[in-house]
């Protein structure tokens, strides 16, 4: 039975906002047993915590947004999430100077990293797992998410891009879940982008810190960015970043399959809602089999 965990010590983290270009300042802290995450905006008089829970998802418009009940939003969540999750992490609290969490280098590597400089610790309550019991799928047009029971977790995810960057053999990927894993194959993964988009949100004032240091700019024939790609299946493997984080929403780690195809973070969040708005889907187990 593995117990819940939080970091050992604070520690900061400095990044540009994606859509708005400026300086966002990151504070990891430490927090009690069965806290959660919660994001705290140090920016706002009288800021009430922001929980990383599914159902405070108000738009999923290129990223998961979440606001709390007084309006207080924090968008751009899900590769801090996706890190979050990969260590294990239960109760962290995490004070943000805007409204979005900066995107760093369109990955997850360095909130991973920083997180491991402040230092893992264990909590002496157990942890706790959303066990799925029985199949559940939801569909949008083409697009399909779904869990399955299973001992563990793992994420099977194809996307579908008819474009030159996107050979047909590297739009799969399917992941056993684990620390290991997650850092080896999926961390680096970085987001990606379409010139034609990037250059239409910059029009609009949005998108103004996105660049080629922080994610895969392609354009209509290929890759522009200098150094290619991290893996030839750069695209898939990120978007299984993005959905780690996007379940990790759940409020715990998910015991069961994931399978998707052409998901993004609107179907990862319908998915979520649906497995929990019946009790018959779940259970909030504190061991399984592959746990001793």
């Amino acid at each position: 039975m593995m117990q819940q965990r939080t970091i050992q010590q604070p520690i900061n983290l400095e990044g540009i906002g994606l859509h708005s270009g400026n300086p966002v300042h990151l504070r990891f802290s430490p927090a009690p047993i069965d806290y959660g995450i919660q994001f705290l905006r140090s920016d706002v008089a009288q800021a009430k915590p922001i929980p990383a829970i599914y159902h405070a998802v108000t738009d999923t418009m290129m990223s998961s947004n979440l606001t709390n009940e007084l309006g207080q939003r924090i968008g751009t969540v899900e590769h801090l999430m996706s890190a979050i999750a990969a260590l294990q992490i239960d109760n962290l609290q995490i004070e943000v100077s805007a409204p979005e969490i900066p995107i760093m280098d369109g990955s997850a590597i360095e909130f991973v990293q920083v997180l491991q400089q402040a230092g893992i610790a264990e909590q002496t309550s157990a942890k706790r797992y959303i066990q799925v019991l029985q199949p559940i799928e939801v569909r949008v047009e083409d697009k399909v998410a779904g869990f399955r029971p299973y001992d563990g977790f793992v994420l099977d995810f194809q996307i579908d891009f008819n474009h030159p960057a996107f050979d047909v053999s590297h739009q799969k990927f399917k992941l056993d879940f684990n620390e290991g894993n997650f850092i080896e194959h999926i961390a680096k993964a970085r987001t990606f982008g379409f010139l034609k988009d990037i250059e239409y949100l910059k029009s609009n004032n949005l998108g103004l810190g996105g660049s080629m240091q922080n994610a895969i700019v392609l354009d209509d024939s290929g890759v522009l960015n200098p150094e290619g790609l991290r893996f030839d299946d750069e695209f898939v493997r990120h978007k299984v970043l993005d959905a780690i984080g996007d379940l990790y929403l759940a409020g715990h780690q998910i015991l069961g399959e994931f399978y998707a195809y052409k998901s993004g973070h609107a179907l990862n969040n319908k998915l979520l809602r649906a497995l929990f708005s019946d009790e018959n889907n779940y259970k909030v187990v504190t061991k399984y089999n592959n746990v001793n």
